[in-house]
């Protein structure tokens, strides 16, 4: 389930995409599964990438096949050279970095001018919810590689847009994974019946796709949805 819409980019054919923080790879799959982008998913935790990397042979290969590869890598130095992609997808990553700003002037370094950037980041709210209900140490803030931080929406744009980035707009997603979290956060550290049978739901639902689920979860995005994306695009500006 993707979090970034890919038709918003503005992406055309042998364009290179970065997936910054590619995790087991979601956005890159769904970039393979357009054809004719060429996409390098990038992360820290190898597992993750080897999943990413099972996950993509497992697709159906599209017309207009392109490269795409997996790297490990760090956010805070990226190993490409300036202006190398034409857009960098950053999604739920910059909450677990310290040094967010260094990121997002590294980001800004390998986007080409006139390159989009989109990053996403757990809306506050929700997140507030889910700090709240398991706080303290060993809660849901305090894991490795856990988040560090809340963001709010107007201070995460003014940074990026301070960067010369120019905001073209933003949307919530994922308003049925919200409540997923509010139960394991309430029972957590315990194996709770509700937090098995709705993982179960979400899992089901990813599968099928169903219409009802679909019009729940675009009515429930603008009100409780648990993620925010936000696009950008750099400046001609070098």
């Amino acid at each position: 389930m993707l979090t970034v819409r890919l038709e918003k980019l503005g992406l055309a054919a042998d364009d290179w995409v970065l997936d910054l923080g590619c995790g087991e790879g979601r956005h890159v799959h769904g970039l393979h599964v357009i054809g004719g982008i060429n996409v390098v998913g990038l992360d820290l935790d190898v597992p993750s990438l080897v999943k990413a990397r099972d996950g993509l042979a497992m697709l159906p290969k599209p017309t207009d096949e392109a490269a795409t590869a997996f790297l490990v890598g760090d956010a805070y130095r990226l190993p490409f050279g300036d202006g190398a992609f034409d857009a960098v997808i950053c999604s739920e990553v910059l909450e677990h970095l310290i040094e967010y700003k260094d990121a997002l002037a590294e980001i800004r370094r390998v986007l080409k001018p006139g390159g989009a950037f989109v990053p996403t980041v757990p809306r506050a709210w929700p997140e507030r919810i889910c700090w709240a209900l398991a706080p303290g140490e060993n809660g849901y803030a305090d894991q490795p590689g856990g988040h560090v931080r809340i963001f709010a929406q107007e201070v995460l744009k003014a940074d990026v847009s301070g960067l010369g980035f120019r905001f073209l707009g933003q949307h919530y997603a994922h308003g049925l994974h919200a409540p997923y979290w509010w139960l394991k956060c309430a029972f957590w550290g315990r194996d709770h019946v509700l937090v098995r049978l709705y993982h179960r739901f979400l899992v089901w639902d990813l599968m099928q796709r169903p219409w009802l689920t679909r019009v729940l979860e675009s009515l429930a995005n603008p009100i409780m949805g648990k993620s925010v994306a936000f696009y950008f695009r750099k400046g001609l500006a070098a």
